[in-house]
């Protein structure tokens, strides 16, 4: 040490080796903890839950697109005529009403 050069008159404490035996209690315990297979097969589960879920939600969406799609196709044209149908029998009995013909029992 006599040696070595120093530059000022102070000299530092030589760094203490950070080794796992010279870390703290809740370090240790934290670390312990976190390289547990508990804790790996929580996070396992999780990104399986996670990628069931995001598959589940892409399905979902397809179906409801069919789903929509089909009844725009198939169910509003049909219902669409159903109303046309249901206001030609109205006006028609309106006018058999005004006309003073009798009354034809309604059509369901």
């Amino acid at each position: 040490m006599a040696s070595q050069a120093r530059k000022g008159g102070i000299s530092l404490p030589e760094r203490r080796d950070t080794s796992k035996r010279q870390q703290g209690i809740l370090s240790r315990v934290s670390s312990s903890i976190s390289q547990s297979s508990i804790v790996y097969r929580g996070k396992r589960a999780a990104s399986d839950a996670s990628f069931v879920g995001k598959k589940l939600l892409k399905s979902t969406g397809k179906a409801a697109w069919i789903a929509g799609t089909t009844f725009l196709i198939l169910v509003v044209p049909l219902i669409i005529e159903m109303d046309r149908e249901q206001q030609l029998n109205e006006l028609e009995l309106q006018q058999a009403s005004l006309l003073g013909t009798p009354q034809l029992s309604a059509q369901k």
